[in-house]
């Protein structure tokens, strides 16, 4: 008779064009396919099979409804399994209803601890790329900072180079002047002796021919 405990409630709505023409003989014959093949298919089902597949078990209950009403001629048309709720003193469909509910908040729950968790692990790692990028950071600081020393370094080098070589230019600029001042001064003093002892020289010559004059004279 199906799972104990539950009970299938308005399974059936059949509609039929001539229906006042139909005998309660075969209204009867109906409403009896119809909760047979209903019980034999619940008593083949689980109850949580039945819950969690209504869908399902209502198209299969159609189907097999209709291959029974075949037989007799008739066609079911339009039928729906309004409800399916529990006996009197009975919970089952409650208590799997409470029990799917009560799934559906755990796996909730879980949802949310696990986005959390990824969000934190996301988090972490987005702080571990920032550190990591910033460490990188600091090491490419620190390059440039000693790559910056060095061409200061280098740069003095070469600055003070310079300035030696001009430092030694300019000593070597002086001497030349001062080898010049002085080669101008020694040929300077040797042009004044050399006038001066041509000078001395016509002096003598000069007073020679006084003297050769005089003796003449007396």
């Amino acid at each position: 008779m199906g799972p104990p405990g539950a009970v299938v409630q308005d399974i059936s709505s059949v509609n039929y064009p001539f229906e006042n023409m139909l005998s309660n003989h075969v209204k009867e014959l109906v409403q009896g396919v119809i909760e047979g093949e209903t019980r034999v298919l619940a008593a083949s089902t689980t109850m949580e099979e039945i819950f969690k597949g209504t869908k399902e078990f209502k198209e299969e209950v159609f189907e097999k409804v209709q291959f029974e009403l075949n037989q007799l001629g008739l066609l079911m048309y339009n039928a729906n399994v309004k409800q399916l709720v529990d006996m009197l003193g009975h919970g089952n469909f409650s208590y799997l209803g409470q029990k799917t509910q009560q799934e559906a908040a755990n796996q909730a729950k879980i949802d949310v601890a696990v986005a959390k968790m990824k969000g934190e692990i996301g988090a972490k790692e987005s702080a571990k790329g920032h550190g990591l990028k910033q460490g990188q950071g600091n090491k490419e600081e620190i390059k440039v900072k000693a790559e910056v020393k060095v061409y200061k370094t280098q740069r003095d080098a070469k600055v003070a180079a310079a300035n030696a070589e001009l430092a030694n230019k300019a000593w070597w600029t002086r001497e030349a002047k001062v080898v010049e001042v002085e080669a101008a001064k020694v040929v300077a003093l040797r042009e004044a002796e050399l006038q001066r002892n041509v000078e001395i020289m016509n002096a003598q010559t000069r007073t020679e021919k006084l003297k050769a004059e005089f003796v003449e004279i007396l």
